[in-house]
Formats: structure tokens, sequence, C-alpha cells
């Protein structure tokens, strides 16, 4: 609660309008049946038509007047939940752009995605909700009990027993759905794993013609998420018919004590409308706080998500004096260097290596697949630190660099190439944000990138789709070498590109 309030601090001035303004249009609500009780027994009752126009006027400006505080009790809602929400998917994006290759390998892809999205919409509903119907239902339910009781005490009982018996359910729903919509959110980030991993991977899926496995896959996922999406919604239903008995049940004891308190002279007809009135005011309030406190349950799970996000420590960071030699020679010293994956078996990946490589040498390292070499290659920028041993260089133990400074002096291709969406300019000028174009293509003909880029109607203003798509294999690889040559690095690094 506390991530919630802080990122809603800047927006406060909104969030207390949004319940002021939910105030009056609750406080019209509950002034009318009262009204009407007047406006029966003085106008329609005596056959008064200026009463009955005067105070029909005035509810008619009562209702106005309600209904301009609930546009506005929205309006200031909705703003602050969604500039709320925006902050906070910022902090969490920014908070992830922050870590480490463990780290993001710990909380997985598709995962962060459910966070960043669908648990922060969640966040922004209950905001929503909590200024306004959180607000707007403990006034219309407090309120009607006490219209309630200053038209008849007596009648006005039958409300407590309501809201007893009405309390003693939602408390046991809330109680057994949360760990339900615990599993909820857990299916999802199954879903989406599964559905990411088939797209990615969907010309290999096509190619070992194994579409069906996928299909049944993520069917089997999806068919989980539904279920446990059914089990935990089916509790929350049991509130509605429970409400409706309670409500239809209170609705027959009132009549049923009121005709005879009418019957001894103590009720007028229009009181008992009015008490039948404040009674489905209040039921609904109830039923507005229960499915409050359903979507503030299934949040709480969301906040859980999204704070864990933002309160993981960072494990790479800059140090507290940063030092960097002013010429950079491009000498690389691993010194008794081992790596241990923090959720991996436990067993060491790169065990007490060292060797030293000087400025200008190429250098490559061989080894069979699984044996390390990415991950002795990513150990340089500081993607991944050592867990033992150190590595220098230019002398300097890379742990002392600014990271920024590191990485712009250690530049790595990696594995997988990865292009974004954009121009072909756009995507090399990543290495060097205010490049030239001369230095884009200079940059570009020592990858042998150029001559295809202007094969291309557009040229480097050509536009790419997602990952590059519509640029071979190579096309990509040389791109990204490009965009690594741009920097200018005293280190390059090629990992099997």
């Amino acid at each position: 609660m506390k991530i919630i309030l802080q990122y809603m601090k800047p927006y406060r001035a909104l969030a207390l309008l949004a319940p002021l303004f939910m105030f009056v249009e609750a406080s019209a609500e509950l002034a009318l049946p009262k009204i009407m009780t007047m406006l029966i027994e003085d106008g329609v009752a005596t056959g008064n038509t200026n009463y009955i126009y005067g105070l029909g006027g005035i509810m008619l400006g009562i209702s106005l007047f309600g209904l301009l505080g609930g546009m506005v009790c929205l309006i200031c809602s909705s703003m602050v939940s969604q500039r709320t929400g925006t902050d906070l998917r910022k902090a969490v994006f920014s908070k992830i752009q922050s870590y480490s290759f463990d780290t993001i390998d710990t909380f997985k892809t598709p995962s962060l995605i459910t966070r960043l999205t669908n648990d922060i919409t969640q966040i922004q509903l209950v905001i929503l909700m909590s200024l306004r119907m959180m607000v707007r239902a403990p006034i219309i339910c407090i309120g009607s009990m006490i219209m309630a009781f200053s038209i008849h005490p007596k009648l006005a009982s039958v409300f407590i027993i309501c809201i007893v018996v009405l309390a003693i359910f939602i408390i046991i729903i809330m109680k057994k759905s949360f760990p339900l919509f615990k599993v909820y959110q857990e299916r999802l980030d199954n879903v989406n794993t599964i559905m990411r991993e088939s797209l990615a991977g969907i010309r290999v899926v096509k190619a070992f013609v194994r579409g069906n496995y996928e299909i049944e896959k993520f069917d089997s996922a999806n068919d989980s998420y539904k279920n446990s999406g059914i089990k935990a919604f089916n509790f929350v239903m049991f509130l509605l018919p429970i409400l409706m008995f309670m409500l239809n049940g209170s609705i027959i004891a009132i009549l049923w004590m009121g005709g005879f308190e009418a019957y001894d002279g103590t009720v007028r007809p229009e009181e008992l409308v009015a008490l039948i009135t404040y009674l489905m005011q209040m039921t609904m309030a109830i039923m507005m706080i229960a499915m409050g406190f359903v979507s503030i349950s299934r949040a709480k799970i969301s906040l859980d998500r999204v704070t864990e996000i933002l309160t993981t420590e960072v494990d790479i960071v800059n140090p507290t004096q940063s030092k960097a030699p002013k010429v950079a020679k491009g000498e690389v010293i691993y010194k008794n260097v081992t790596y241990t994956y923090k959720n991996g078996s436990g067993e060491a990946v790169i065990k007490d290596v060292s060797f030293q490589i000087n400025g200008g040498e190429t250098i490559g390292i061989l080894g069979e697949t699984g044996s390390g070499k990415s991950t002795l290659l990513s150990l340089l920028p500081r993607l991944y630190d050592v867990t033992q041993g150190e590595i220098l260089l230019d002398g300097v133990n890379i742990k002392d660099y600014d990271l920024k400074e590191l990485r712009q002096r250690v530049t790595m291709i990696l594995q997988d190439t990865i292009l974004f969406t954009g121009t072909i300019k756009s995507n090399i000028q990543w290495g060097k944000e205010n490049a030239t174009q001369e230095e884009i293509e200079q940059a570009a003909k020592a990858a042998q990138a150029h001559e295809f880029i202007m094969e291309f109607p557009n040229g480097y203003e050509t536009e790419l789709g997602q990952k590059g798509i519509n640029l071979s294999g190579g096309q990509k690889q040389r791109i990204s070498i490009a965009r690594s040559l741009i920097q200018n690095p005293s280190i390059i690094v090629f990992d099997d590109s």
C-alpha cells in the first residue's frame, strides 16, 4: 500500500477532490427518499400542487447537483489512477533496465511483461474504484442507516441484521478467494510464457511441423488459466445470490413488521417506501464494498508482484568512486575467475580461469556447446558479475569502472541478433545516438552492410519490422556489427556472430 501512496503523492490534490465530490453525489442520493416522503405526505395526499412543484424542483436541483458531483469525481479519480499507473509502469520498466542478466533470468521475461501490463492495470482499477465506489459505498451504507433510523428506529433494526449476516459471508468469501487469485495470475504468466516462446520460434515450429504440438501445449495452459479463473470468480459470484436473498428477506421483514405498525398507526405508507428505498441503497452499497474487496484482494497479488520488482536489489551497480585509464589500450586480464549462476545447479560454470589478451590482438575462444563461452564473455562488460576472482581492463578492475564507460569501451555482439522497430539508420545509431550520416555509413561499410542497405529503395531510411523481420539473418548480423563499431570501442566481443 505504501508504494501506491508514494506514486499517488504527486496527484494528492485530485485524490482529495474525488472523494469530496463523491460525498456530494452520495448526499444527494440519500436526501431524495426522505424528501419523497414529504412530497407524498404534504403534497400528493393533500393535493397541494404548488408544494408538489416546489419540492419537485428542489429534488431535480439536488439530482443535478449530485450528477455534477459524480462527474467531477469520475474525472478526478480517472486522472489519478491513469497517471499513477503510468508513473508506476515507468518506474518498473526503469528498474528492469538496471537488472543484470542473472536477475532477468530469475523473473523470466513473460512474467515481467505480465507485471508491467496486467498487474499494473489491476492496480489502476483498484485506485479508480477506491476513489469512487469505496468512498461512495460506506457513505451510502452509513447514511442509509442513519436516515432509516430517523424515520423508524424499530423497523430500521432490520438493517443491522442484514449488515452483520452479509459481513460474515464477505469475510469468508474473501479469505477463500485470495489464494485462488494468486494462482490465477501465475497461470496467466504461464500462458504468456508459452505464447511468447511459440510466436518467437514460429519458424522453427513450422520447419519441424510442430504446430499441433504447440497448439495442444497452449490449449493446456489456456484451459488451466480458464479453470483457475472460474474457480476464483465462482467464490465471488456466491455474493450475488446471498445479497439478493438478504435484500428480499429484509424487504419482506420490513413489510411484515411495517404492516402491523401501519395498522397501529405508528408508521405511514410513504415511510415504508422510504425505508425500502434506503434498504436497497444500503444493500447495493454493501455489494459494492464486497466487489471492491474482491478487486483489492486480486490487486494485492498484483501489487506484491510489482513491489517484488521495485524492491529487488540491483546486484550490478556503479562504484561510489569510478576510475578508468585515460588511454584505452584494450588489454584484458582474467585472474582466477569463477562464475556460478544464482539459480543454477550450484556448480561453477566457469572455474578458476586465467588468461591475458593484449591490445590489438584477436583471440578466438573455442569450446563445445554449453561449455560457458558466452558466459565467460558476458563477464567482461559486467552483464554478469564474477563470483570469484577479478577481471582487469587496461589494468583497472572492471568493478571500478562506471558501467556506461565500461560498456562503451567493451561492446558485445550477442548470439541472438536483436534489431528494433524503426529504420536501419536508427538501429545503427543505437551505438551512438548523435552519430552523423557519415559515421553511420562508415560503420556500415566496415561491417560490409552498406552495399545491401543501398539496394533498398529507401536506403538507410528503410523501415524494419519487429526484430528486423524483413532482413535475412546475415543482414541483421551485419547491422548489429555496425551498431557496435560506431561506438568506436577499444574491445569488440563477437559471440558466435
